[in-house]
């Protein structure tokens, strides 16, 4: 990791820079597919699939086929996966909406009633890492919301781990990864039902698929780019921790991006030599050692700028190893998620506390929520008026109207008020 000690303001900009992620070649490329998948439906899938997967099977994934899977895990995983489930619904349930009614004034009552989408698409990506934990995250709060139906994609040659945890929810699921299964959710093909929303993490593909389509035709739950950690460590941290920590995200991806803030040099230094000790038992040794050449140590004089510089980064995940944590909580303003004192590793969020793991990246967190339970949900208003409380907003609508040169707005209102003899 490359080290900064008590650099200035715009040294410390500078090493914070994150890749620059548009590429106008890949851009057009995923709108080809788009394209290709709009116009040919399960046939443009079937070919992909060939081209890029080498599979040549069925797109529909059939529920018998998954439920075998669990004949095939562990109990051990099966204990492990109950337990992520439980406190996912629990944390997730707590998040319910509360309906308002509300009388504005006499005789105007207002509501706002909250709808569960009916069909969510969830991408569930491949990759170098079976990502079950993606399936918990996305369909655990889509079934705790009400969503009536799942459709999930997720690329051919599924782990049967993978296959097992789908096994666990009523959804469809369909072998099809990448930008295609973006556009199969979006458009709709001849097997894939065209969706409401769609949600999940992907590579640079997906994210730009996604991107496309919440232009075209269908909202995504967020931009999303490669994982982050960011880790504020004072001298109480402590090193052994915060290395596991840098790797566990390191090991996502090459171009995953991980940084280290601290107030002790000590703590700096032990914790980068404890990373490059740990690093080389790791079976991902490779991916994170990539990782870690493009990352970036810090040392600041205290903790209050540390968090300026983290709140100007707005990280997907965010570690507070330090001693009066609970303290400085109220002054993290931008982050996905949060994780406080020693004993809160980012692990446990991604897999089993009850929080979301699907959480912005690439600086989103300044404006953007990770998913939660309202991620699964619209809302619709209503109002009904009695002739009483129509009098009363007369004057002021008609007035507020005709200054916007909308007179037949002016005249609906208008038309129930003069000469009515209720």
């Amino acid at each position: 990791m490359k080290t900064l000690i008590n650099p200035n303001s715009q040294e410390i900009e500078t090493a914070l820079v994150r890749p620059v992620n548009f590429d106008e070649s890949l851009s057009k490329r995923v709108r080809d597919i788009l394209n290709e998948v709009k116009l040919l439906g399960d046939t443009a899938l079937m070919g992909f699939n060939s081209k890029f997967d080498e599979y040549q099977g069925s797109i529909k994934i059939e529920k018998a086929e998954l439920e075998k899977a669990a004949e095939i895990v562990s109990e051990e995983l099966k204990s492990a996966v109950n337990l992520a489930i439980n406190n996912i619904e629990t944390f997730h349930r707590s998040q319910r909406p509360q309906d308002i009614y509300k009388e504005t004034m006499d005789g105007v009552r207002c509501e706002l009633l909250y709808k569960p989408l009916s069909r969510v698409g969830l991408y569930i990506p491949g990759g170098t890492a079976p990502l079950l934990s993606t399936v918990l995250m996305l369909a655990v709060p889509a079934k705790v919301a009400g969503c009536k139906e799942l459709v999930i994609c997720t690329p051919p040659n599924p782990s049967v781990e993978l296959l097992y945890v789908l096994s666990l929810f009523d959804a469809k699921v369909f072998l099809v990864g990448g930008a295609q299964a973006i556009a199969a959710m979006a458009f709709g093909t001849e097997t894939v039902p065209q969706v409401d929303k769609i949600f999940g993490p992907g590579n640079s593909y997906v994210t730009e698929a996604k991107m496309q389509v919440t232009r075209l035709c269908v909202p995504i739950d967020m931009p999303a780019g490669p994982s982050e950690v960011l880790i504020i460590a004072d001298e109480s941290a402590i090193p052994s921790f915060v290395a596991a920590d840098l790797l566990s995200q390191a090991e996502h991806g090459e171009d995953s991006q991980v940084l280290l803030i601290s107030t002790s040099k000590r703590v700096l230094k032990e914790s980068l030599n404890e990373a490059d000790s740990q690093l080389q038992t790791l079976p991902r040794k490779d991916i994170a050692q990539k990782c870690l050449e493009n990352s970036v140590a810090i040392l600041v004089d205290s903790v209050s700028q540390a968090v300026e510089i983290s709140n100007n980064y707005a990280p997907e995940h965010l570690i507070l190893a330090i001693g009066n944590a609970n303290e400085i909580v109220n002054t993290i303003t931008n982050a996905g998620s949060v994780f406080v004192g020693n004993y809160s590793p980012e692990s446990v969020g991604d897999y089993t506390s009850g929080t979301n793991h699907t959480l912005p990246t690439n600086g989103f967190a300044r404006n953007w929520s990770g998913v939660n339970l309202l991620s699964f949900y619209k809302t619709i208003t209503f109002q009904q008026l009695s002739y009483n409380g129509l009098k009363g907003l007369a004057n002021a609508t008609i007035t507020l109207a005709r200054a916007e040169g909308l007179e037949a707005h002016a005249r609906a209102v208008e038309v129930r008020i003069i000469g009515n003899n209720v």
